[in-house]
């Protein structure tokens, strides 16, 4: 028997499938012309990123788009980082934001799809045939290298100033014979399994990514490791497998990645698979101190998706804040296209910028506030219900009291060409229309008025304001009458009269409806106040004018 046919048996004795027996188990996916196979792969090691969400809308976006097919796969080979139940968490954030898988991982007991398992430490048999194989033909071989003779090869290589790793003549492994090897796992030696590079750094080697183009880049010399001692293989090795037998026509993942796409490349070309195309996408960056940086965990609240949806950012709002990312003519599109959805947008490899772009929150707010400003009063209900459902049980109670009053504040001057732009996310809500509800009303303190207006002249302004109210009329008509209060009172019809001549005027008509908004209200900014008084209705709105008049 062939030597390296013989330490692979050895290695693998109960692997008796081979790579032929895996193509025949996961056939080639039945689709049309240009449709993409993309997936998100996260490792359950934490929460989910922006980084990472934004990856993951664009491969659903593109699959979706070209009628193919977006799986999750669950990367969670490197256990030792895992933390227990963030796969379902990190699915959970995904499908809040609409990012749902076709088929793949959808919790830790279900998965949908002929070509699961798609969790990798559940594939470990399929690693196994396809390393098998490798060894076999002299392409991968066991390394018996411990941690500390890799830390000194390292100090060596540091001292001596060349490139440090595991490759040409400082593989040690590399060099033994099959019976050498075989004689040291047979006396129970620890070992990990190591690629076979016949690579050279010196070789550039020309690659094409969707995103940059033609490049130029250096080939991989390295002899990584490609199955570690607790029987998983490393991420390198394990989603090429992967995205072999699942048959992922596009990888789109962060440009982080693409200093490693020459092994992956060299790993294909290894084992006769063909590569899918790549597409590397520029990393979110945040300015510090004049500097450039990537989103940091650490750092940035706004690094983790968790923030949007507990303050209650629209999540199409964030996925629109993305499509501006992602392609620079998403924003023209949008504002033509203002009756239509996010999804009807075509998304383009071509139109991506090459560069990290910068998280912009002011920007993502402008978009949440405009598209919350374009809901009907029926939509902004159902989504802050939603919402509230499981970030603000405070909120889901006043909406469930009595929804049609709820809607009627959110009707306020919504619609037209020109819709109010109150509330930028679903936590502004209740903090913003409070005291529409006595219970907030009776608790809140009074602000106070502008100083210009003494709460005698107030007094006065609102019992004349009882005298004439009547909340039968149209808004203009209303306000006539306003001004009439303001007039007997003392007060100019506007403020332009007011600043020709303010020693002849306690103030204007502005700061009649300041005190009639004070007291229905006890603040001085509200939404427009006839509509608040229209809702409020007569004896609520009398009731509170009173007793505003008895504190002051």
């Amino acid at each position: 028997m062939d030597k390296y046919i013989e330490l692979a048996e050895l290695i693998f004795p109960d692997v008796k499938e081979t790579i032929a027996d895996l193509e025949k188990r996961y056939p080639a996916r039945n689709l049309k012309e240009g449709a993409m196979v993309t997936r998100f792969a996260p490792s359950p090691t934490g929460f989910l990123h922006t980084g990472s969400l934004f990856t993951a809308f664009i491969c659903q976006k593109f699959a979706t788009q070209s009628n193919g097919v977006f799986y999750i796969r669950l990367e969670d080979t490197d256990q030792k980082r895992e933390i227990k139940g963030a796969g379902e968490a990190l699915l959970k954030e995904l499908k809040a934001f609409n990012v749902y898988p076709t088929e793949g991982y959808l919790s830790d007991t279900l998965e949908e799809g002929i070509y699961g398992p798609y969790v990798q430490s559940k594939r470990a048999d399929i690693y196994k045939v396809v390393i098998k194989e490798l060894i076999k033909r002299g392409q991968a071989y066991p390394c018996f290298c411990s941690s500390e003779e890799l830390a000194s090869l390292r100090e060596v290589q540091e001292a001596t100033k060349v490139r440090t790793g595991y490759y040409k003549e400082y593989a040690k492994c590399r060099y033994l014979k099959p019976e050498e090897a075989m004689e040291k796992i047979k006396n129970g030696d620890s070992f990990v399994i190591r690629f076979k590079s016949n690579g050279d750094e010196k070789n550039k080697i020309a690659v094409f990514d969707e995103i940059r183009g033609h490049l130029e880049l250096s080939e991989n010399d390295q002899d990584i490791v490609i199955y570690k001692s607790d029987g998983l293989p490393t991420y390198h090795f394990a989603h090429l497998v992967d995205d072999h037998f699942m048959h992922t026509t596009h990888v789109i993942r962060g440009e982080e990645w693409l200093p490693s796409l020459p092994i992956h490349l060299q790993l294909f070309n290894t084992l006769g698979f063909e590569a899918p195309k790549y597409a590397h996408l520029p990393v979110i960056m945040k300015v510090e101190n004049g500097n450039r940086r990537k989103l940091s965990k650490r750092k940035d609240d706004e690094a983790a998706v968790s923030f949007f949806l507990k303050q209650g950012y629209p999540t199409d709002g964030f996925l629109e804040y993305l499509l501006t990312i992602a392609n620079s003519n998403y924003e023209e599109w949008r504002s033509e296209n203002l009756d239509k959805s996010l999804y009807d947008f075509i998304l383009t490899f071509s139109k991506m910028s090459l560069d990290g772009a910068l998280f912009d929150l002011d920007k993502v707010k402008n978009i949440c506030k405009e598209l919350l400003s374009r809901l009907t009063k029926e939509e902004i209900t159902d989504r802050a219900l939603a919402w509230a459902n499981v970030y603000d049980k405070e909120l889901e109670e006043v909406i469930l009291s009595d929804r049609n009053y709820f809607e009627a504040i959110m009707n306020i001057e919504r619609g037209g060409e020109k819709p109010r732009k109150d509330y930028t996310k679903y936590d502004e809500i209740l903090p913003a229309i409070s005291f529409m509800y006595d219970k907030y009303y009776n608790e809140a303190t009074r602000e106070s008025f502008n100083e210009r207006i003494s709460n005698e002249s107030a007094k006065e302004v609102l019992t004349k304001y009882l005298e004439v109210m009547d909340l039968t009329k149209d808004e203009v008509n209303w306000f006539n009458d306003l001004k009439s209060v303001g007039v007997i009172c003392g007060y100019a019809e506007n403020n332009k009269e007011y600043k020709k001549n303010k020693d002849a005027y306690k103030g204007h008509v502005g700061d009649v409806a300041e005190i009639l908004r004070v007291a229905i209200a006890k603040r001085r900014q509200t939404p427009n106040l006839y509509h608040l008084l229209k809702i409020l209705g007569k004896e609520k709105v009398k009731a509170r004018i009173l007793e505003t008049i008895s504190v002051l």
